[in-house]
């Protein structure tokens, strides 16, 4: 970076404060107003055409048989169960990933700091994980 400054600004001596504020402006720049933009255009578009060939394939079975229909409606019930069974999962592993950092979180105040400390933290994610794991478990109608 310095090399760079020193060549651009035709100087022997480059300060380090400048050489920051200029490669950090540069990343801002190029995180900010490419890196990310395009990224998400590139998965709305994604997002767009499966939507475009989904309509298309349920539009086809509809019209290709009398049984279309209900081929189409078994189809769109399926795809719901396996989004929802994803959900479900995503929750469970959340709710234990939470009870996890909850049960270290605690030991390792426990072992640093002692009766004393501040340990109960750990109950915080541990207790978010519980109510997770109680609604997987007890609310959610099942599938």
């Amino acid at each position: 970076m310095h090399l760079v400054i020193a060549a651009l600004a035709d100087t022997e001596v480059v300060h380090e404060p400048v050489a920051m504020w200029a490669f950090l402006s540069i990343g801002a720049i190029a995180l900010f107003g490419i890196f990310l933009p395009i990224t998400t255009w590139i998965e709305s578009r994604r997002k767009e055409r499966e939507a475009y060939y989904r309509s298309e394939m349920i539009r086809r079975i509809t019209e290709a048989s009398g049984e279309g229909a209900n081929a189409a409606r078994e189809l769109l019930f399926a795809e719901e169960r396996v989004r929802q069974m994803k959900r479900i999962e995503g929750l469970k592993i959340g709710g234990l990933v939470n009870v996890g950092i909850g049960i270290g979180l605690t030991a390792m105040l426990w072992t640093l700091l002692g009766p004393r400390g501040p340990y109960m933290v750990g109950l915080i994610p541990f207790l978010i994980g519980i109510a997770l794991l109680v609604y997987v478990f007890y609310m959610v109608d099942p599938i």
